[in-house]
């Protein structure tokens, strides 16, 4: 992403994790860890949407921590649908922020990967902020956000999103009540739009 972003490898379960570290001028406020999307679509931890949220991170006072899923460039192991992507996350969470201020950020594949290790740290870890982009509730069980962490919690959709239909996503939003922001014509992968998706979690990261 710049100068500054440091290459890193971590043991993980399935073997090696693959990293990419951002990390802000002043002492961080916490890491942030982000998750790309689908592995077997071409997702990488050098995403767009995925290099968009480790900006707004770093701008807002966050090392950004993003890694390479399981079979994913330098990251050892195959595709497992999801379970082992889990384990492949919390394992960079341990190992990369293994105590204070916390964010989980991902984007589609990886939006529903965060929303588990979300509901699995809430309660043990100091959870500040939440973002889930694109969030692939079309294609998989997205654990629903639990209710005390609603507020530090930004759901963002492309009105346009051909891969994962706005109302799929308002589905699984609306028993939880969670607001989901919807960018005006946005697909899924924010296409022209990346300045201001970049914008709106800066926005948020801010609030918090």
């Amino acid at each position: 992403m710049n100068a500054n972003t440091l290459r890193q490898q971590i043991a993980g379960a399935a073997g090696t994790i693959e990293l990419l570290v951002d990390t802000p001028a002043d002492p961080p406020l916490g890491v942030a860890v982000l998750s790309h999307p689908h592995p077997l679509f071409g997702g990488t931890m050098d995403n767009k949407v995925v290099q968009t949220l480790a900006r707004a991170f770093v701008q807002c006072g966050w090392q950004a921590v993003r890694f390479n899923f399981r079979g994913v460039g330098a990251s050892g192991g195959q595709y497992d649908e999801g379970r082992g992507e889990l384990q492949d996350l919390l394992s960079v969470v341990a190992q990369m922020a293994p105590t204070g201020p916390l964010a989980l950020a991902g984007f589609s594949f990886g939006a529903f990967v965060t929303s588990h290790a979300v509901a699995q740290l809430a309660g043990q870890r100091d959870l500040r902020q939440v973002v889930l982009v694109g969030t692939a509730a079309s294609r998989f069980e997205v654990a629903p956000v639990p209710p005390e962490l609603h507020e530090v919690t930004l759901a963002i959709h492309g009105e346009a999103d051909d891969t994962v239909p706005l109302s799929a996503v308002m589905d699984w939003a609306r028993p939880q009540s969670l607001p989901v922001l919807v960018i005006p014509g946005g697909g899924h992968f924010f296409h022209g739009q990346l300045p201001l998706l970049k914008n709106l979690i800066a926005r948020h990261l801010r609030a918090g």
